[in-house]
């Protein structure tokens, strides 16, 4: 990756360059410094600039410190990936026009040698937004006696959910249904008060929604059990190996 960023800013040892070497690790903070951070002046750069002295790598903490990197200063690789990360937006602000152009050039030339896939479910050519499209939602929401809302992209998903839990082969026919016992949920002990009634009926209401929700979650966790013991309670023998298994 760092390589790859370096190739960007044009380094003259992107190809090259050895992360793990001392001396290619220091020329390159120093190179990142004079041709493109430019945090200190030019007469301030001579701690970085002798890359064979012993004290370089305080000068490189120091470095990272005054540049307010947010990386440990003793992690070195991680605050070179940081600092060329920096050295890359200076280079970008620097010029955003000509690279915003080159981005806008790179996304349309994708986009034109993109395979166009056609598709043949008639779905996929329907315009949702449409007012014949929405005012059959509507009378699909009458129909099952649903409230419409005004979004009818809404009132198509309480559709589809009633259709998935009360219609499908799963749950038999809805005539044969037995009628549960409503319950009073609005007449319940919410647990606490908010202080105010129309809250307190609003958490009643949102407590029971997130309950609905851990049903699910459950009912879909079961599932997810009941698969992998039909897996593991019948394993396929090889008796001519001698063993149980796959």
């Amino acid at each position: 990756m760092v390589r790859r960023k370096l190739q960007a800013l044009d380094y003259h040892s992107a190809d090259s360059f050895d992360i793990n070497d001392t001396r290619q690790f220091r020329a390159l903070i120093l190179w990142l410094e004079d041709q493109i951070i430019r945090h200190y002046k030019i007469e301030d750069r001579d701690d970085l600039r002798n890359i064979d002295s012993k004290t370089w790598n305080s000068a490189f903490e120091k470095y990272c410190i005054d540049l307010d990197c947010p990386i440990p200063c003793n992690e070195m690789k991680e605050c070179l990936e940081w600092i060329v990360g920096l050295a890359i937006k200076l280079e970008y602000n620097d010029d955003k026009e000509k690279y915003s152009k080159q981005i806008s050039q790179s996304v349309k030339d994708s986009i034109s040698s993109a395979p166009v896939v056609k598709s043949s479910n008639p779905l996929d050519n329907l315009d949702f937004y449409a007012d014949e499209f929405r005012k059959g939602v509507n009378s699909l929401a009458d129909l099952l006696k649903i409230t419409p809302h005004p979004d009818h992209l809404v009132t198509l998903e309480a559709i589809c959910s009633l259709v998935t839990q009360s219609l499908s082969p799963d749950n038999n026919n809805v005539t044969n249904n037995k009628e549960g016992k409503p319950f009073p949920i609005m007449e319940s002990d919410l647990g606490f008060d908010m202080g105010d009634y129309i809250l307190n009926q609003a958490a009643k209401v949102l407590r029971l929604l997130y309950i609905h929700d851990l049903r699910n979650l459950q009912t879909k966790i079961n599932e997810c059990i009941v698969a992998v013991q039909t897996i593991t309670a019948n394993p396929k023998t090889d008796t001519k190996l001698g063993k149980v298994g796959f």
